[in-house]
């Protein structure tokens, strides 16, 4: 996990926001095709034909084939991104794998050891120390920690053992989707119609593999 972070937030210093999130939602793409072999997960014709719809609309909402920013792109930022991806699904697939650990336990201990990870990072790169701290950058902090990170990884690691590796990969696309609609109600950015198009695709495949779930 901690890992991940690193690659993803460094894939952002080297390439844009569009395409270092579309590297790093590669990650659904990669745990549906390692199911079957880690898993013994059966992929059928339906779940690859909803993996590549949610792939499209992904590419979609990123932004990509209409901000020209593809040419822009670093390729190490691209790596990176990618590298982000292959260690998310890392987290997926080993916390499929815990038994018997319940949600808190997992969280407690995932983010203790990411926290430890982080700490050289941040010192080799002057991460530390450079801050300009004050009330409203603390809250907005304990925020993020605690309702973002700790309460959402308790509601994530929670899930995982009631759903097939198949379904979580796919789940991981309301991510983005999210990110889409609440920069436009919340920061007023605008809406493209590809955006749009692309969000209705991943909600429609979401909303099938609920169906499944269900």
């Amino acid at each position: 996990m901690g890992i991940n972070w690193i690659l993803l937030f460094e894939a952002y210093n080297y390439t844009t926001v569009a395409v270092a999130t579309l590297c790093y939602y590669m990650q659904p793409t990669i745990v549906v095709i390692l199911s079957p072999l880690i898993f013994s997960e059966k992929l059928t014709a339906k779940k690859a034909a909803c993996a590549a719809v949610a792939i499209v609309g992904m590419v979609l909402v990123s932004g990509v084939t209409g901000s020209g920013d593809l040419p822009k792109t670093n390729i190490q930022g691209v790596f990176m991104g990618l590298g982000a991806a292959v260690f998310y699904s890392s987290v997926v697939i080993i916390n499929k794998r815990i038994s018997g650990v319940d949600a808190y336990q997992k969280t407690i201990v995932q983010l203790l050891f990411a926290g430890i990870t982080m700490i050289p990072y941040m010192l080799l790169t002057g991460g530390l120390g450079n801050e300009d701290f004050n009330t409203g950058t603390v809250i907005l902090l304990l925020i993020m920690g605690i309702v973002h990170t700790g309460i959402a990884y308790v509601l994530y690691f929670g899930s995982i053992d009631g759903l097939k590796t198949q379904t979580i990969a796919i789940l991981s696309y309301i991510d983005p989707v999210s990110a889409l609609l609440f920069s436009a109600l919340l920061l007023n950015e605008p809406l493209s119609v590809p955006g749009i198009l692309g969000a209705l695709m991943i909600i429609g495949v979401i909303s099938e593999k609920l169906k499944d779930a269900g």
